[in-house]
């Protein structure tokens, strides 16, 4: 049985990666000119709100304790596949 605190701890593992790559992509943004520039900017700064969004649910839920879990799990879970949703789409 996988623990609460080893799903947070996998969650804040994969954030980190994810800011990892927003820093990439904030790179990637200042290389492309004009019109794609202004078009990659605006994807990266809703990748950055969502990854903020989904980094303060997780906070909030630590901060109540791992007995508050199914409180949390929608606002979380909700965050947590639009960033990921987000990234996806950047892809493509």
């Amino acid at each position: 049985m996988i623990t609460t605190e080893a799903n947070v701890g996998k969650m804040e593992a994969q954030l980190s990666h994810w800011g990892a790559k927003l820093d990439e992509l904030v790179a990637k943004a200042e290389e492309a000119g004009g019109e794609a520039k202004v078009d990659y900017r605006k994807r990266i700064d809703d990748l950055k709100a969502k990854h903020q969004a989904a980094h303060l649910k997780l906070e909030e839920f630590k901060a109540t304790g791992n007995g508050k879990w199914e409180h949390f799990k929608t606002g979380v879970e909700s965050a947590w596949n639009e960033l990921e949703n987000a990234f996806k789409d950047l892809k493509h």
